[in-house]
């Protein structure tokens, strides 16, 4: 993070602290659906609670590092671009606990002729939110590798667009209740929030880094 932070190592430990939170979300919602369509019911409450509590810590940082570039007064040409990147950076984390929460809560039944197609759409989210991780990293320590990182991003997002339109299919063409048929849609389109999330990040990185180049 030399070139947008040189002197605040504070600051720059805080960022990566707080990226690393990201990124280990993403891989204990990975597992946690892992754990449910497994059967893992023990397990996958053991994820619930580990990602709230990356979830906080991302939260608490993100605090921290807003609180720091104001109060000492760092990169006013900037500032509101990091503390924008940041804060949907956050969303990202969140959306995955969100959607890890809404298994807990409403115990979707899943029939095991879908657990590919749900590892699938699990594995492509969590790909676009490790690589708008690595875009976000890259927006700090070199702003000129920012688009090898999001080009990966948008790509992993259209998979997982894919992925979910022809599971929907899937699902709609079993025979079972049309209320499960609902629900099931609902919860496919809750992981594949994460990677929407993704891409929604890699928007506002894209024009960020436009703005940092010109």
């Amino acid at each position: 993070m030399a070139i947008l932070f040189k002197t605040a190592k504070l600051l720059e430990t805080q960022i990566d602290e707080f990226l690393d939170a990201v990124s280990q979300g993403a891989l204990v919602f990975e597992q946690g659906i892992k754990d449910y369509l497994g059967g893992e019911e023990a397990n996958f409450e053991d994820h619930i609670e580990a990602i709230s509590k990356l979830e906080n810590n991302a939260d608490d940082l993100r605090r921290k590092v807003e609180n720091y570039l104001y109060s000492h007064s760092l990169i006013p040409e900037h500032r509101g671009d990091v503390l924008g990147l940041l804060e949907s950076m956050d969303e990202v984390i969140n959306t995955a606990k969100k959607t890890l929460v809404r298994f807990s809560i409403e115990s979707p039944k899943i029939p095991t002729s879908l657990n590919k197609e749900f590892l699938e759409l699990t594995e492509m989210s969590i790909m676009a939110a490790d690589s708008i991780v690595y875009a976000t990293r890259a927006f700090f320590r070199d702003i000129n590798a920012v688009k090898d990182h999001l080009h990966k991003v948008m790509f992993y997002e259209k998979e997982a667009d894919r992925i979910e339109e022809k599971l929907n299919r899937k699902i709609f063409k079993m025979d079972i209740d049309l209320s499960q048929k609902i629900h099931l849609s609902y919860i496919v389109s809750h992981i594949g929030r994460v990677s929407d999330m993704a891409e929604t990040v890699g928007d506002r990185l894209a024009i960020y880094t436009i703005k940092r180049t010109i």
